[in-house]
């Protein structure tokens, strides 16, 4: 099927994702020639912000960078700082920290599965009008979410933006009787949150597999969240499709060294490749490098969500089905942060002892939407000299460019009529939001500008 003539779509302003970003798409002769999806915001320079502060401040000033994730910049900070210094966080600590990146993973995920996601496989251009029409699975999300939220209100004082964490620790830690109401009210989301993977799960999903190299923390013996080494997976090569995949592991020490920014004209964001290719993290990233240590509740949830045994490696490349990977990721955190808070014993002080020295440090942990980088350098007063931060939405930019392309492509070259300007503008904020790409947050729809030639 031909498409004669050129048109450029420009989507403005994309709906349903956290921040503000646009797509620009140009169409030769029925060829798609270009593809930018567009980060507009200005420039927030948070790196510059930590240079000459106190090696105790990144946790408290990352956390501000997003008010989706503040957990994921809190707990990446420390983890950077604290190795720099040669501290040790372990134990109940340890423990506590994770639940509360749990109580994040649950909110997040559930926000973006039944808010942001969810729509698109139902025709509707809101999560509102998705109310309408099928009220108790958004009251459902909303319940998960409100169980994450507990746990980040009563571990981190509040939650958006924590403030009790620190480096070594937190401020105060709760005890034991504090967390038997969060208890309580994970086991009653439990449930909700099984039948919220049979649900998605029954969606109708495009028949499209993507080959970007995928890239996230691994930590042999649990699916990994704020600990591990960066993981790479390659995909067998298209024209050798008999090899197999390649998983190769690096330290954070070395993440650099692979993953290497750029900056293109069009987007404020820099741009990575991970040895010099696009690449994607996030959940199906997640679920091909640590799947078989998955809950075993969860990891069941998956099987019979269509998704693969996880126990033999399954991968899932199909970036719609990408909600019933974050679905069985909220079952995994709502299933471990039950055994922390069962578990649980209140160590005998709230943080360790983190003093600076002048050294270097890295650290990498699992956002909700991928792998996340820091990397912080002081002196021996502990005075910042270099900050790097590394997020999974710069990360993810080429490979989202490179499956807006191929959907776009296979959609001109398909049967039927030559697809207008309002179903290209559906098709492209679906694949985008597969990705759950956070911008920051937004709530606007989208102004689509056509321009033909």
């Amino acid at each position: 099927m031909s498409h004669r003539g050129s048109r450029v779509l420009r989507l403005d302003a994309l709906a349903r994702v956290e921040g503000e970003g646009a797509l620009h798409l140009t169409i030769s002769d029925g060829e798609v020639t270009d593809t930018r999806l567009r980060i507009y915001e200005p420039p927030r320079f948070f790196e510059a912000f930590l240079i000459g502060r106190g090696h105790t401040e990144p946790p408290d000033i990352t956390a501000r960078i997003c008010g989706i994730c503040p957990v994921a910049y809190q707990m990446t900070a420390c983890q950077a700082v604290e190795a720099a210094c040669g501290a040790v966080v372990d134990g109940q600590l340890a423990e506590l920290r994770r639940l509360l990146y749990y109580g994040e993973w649950i909110e997040s995920q559930s926000l973006h599965i039944h808010l942001l996601h969810a729509p698109d496989f139902h025709g509707h251009r809101s999560a509102v009008e998705l109310a309408r029409e099928q009220r108790e699975p958004v009251e459902r999300g909303l319940r998960i979410k409100q169980a994450g939220n507990a746990v980040m209100e009563l571990l981190g004082g509040r939650a958006i933006h924590p403030v009790n964490v620190r480096l070594g620790g937190f401020y105060r830690v709760p005890t034991r009787s504090e967390l038997a109401p969060l208890a309580d009210q994970l086991r009653r989301v439990r449930d909700d949150a099984l039948e919220a993977v049979r649900w998605v799960a029954g969606f109708d999903f495009p028949d499209v597999e993507f080959d970007h190299p995928l890239l996230a923390v691994q930590d042999p013996g649990r699916y990994a969240i704020d600990s591990g080494v960066p993981t790479a997976l390659t995909p067998p090569d298209r024209t050798h499709p008999d090899r197999t995949s390649v998983q190769r592991s690096f330290p954070a020490e070395e993440f650099e060294q692979h993953v290497v920014e750029e900056h293109v004209p069009y987007t404020t964001a820099l741009r990575s490749t991970l040895d010099g290719r696009r690449h994607l993290t996030g959940s199906l990233a997640r679920y091909a490098v640590s799947g078989r240590w998955l809950h075993p509740t969860a990891a069941e949830a998956a099987r019979a969500a269509g998704l693969g045994d996880p126990a033999t490696g399954a991968v899932c490349r199909n970036p719609f089905r990408s909600i019933i990977v974050r679905a069985v990721e909220v079952v995994h955190a709502v299933e471990e942060a039950l055994r922390i808070i069962e578990d649980y014993e209140p160590p005998p002080r709230p943080h360790t002892d983190v003093p600076p020295r002048a050294a270097e440090g890295f650290a990498t942990t699992e956002a909700p939407r991928g792998l996340l980088y820091h990397r912080y350098a002081m002196d021996a007063d502990g005075n910042l000299t270099l900050a790097r931060i590394i997020p999974p939405t710069a990360q993810n930019q080429g490979a989202i460019e490179e499956d807006l392309r191929r959907l776009v492509q296979s959609r001109l070259d398909g049967p039927g009529d030559p697809p207008g300007d309002e179903e290209l503008t559906a098709l492209c904020e679906r694949a985008v939001r597969n990705h759950d790409p956070c911008i920051s947050c937004s709530t606007h729809f989208l102004d689509l500008t056509v321009d033909r030639t």
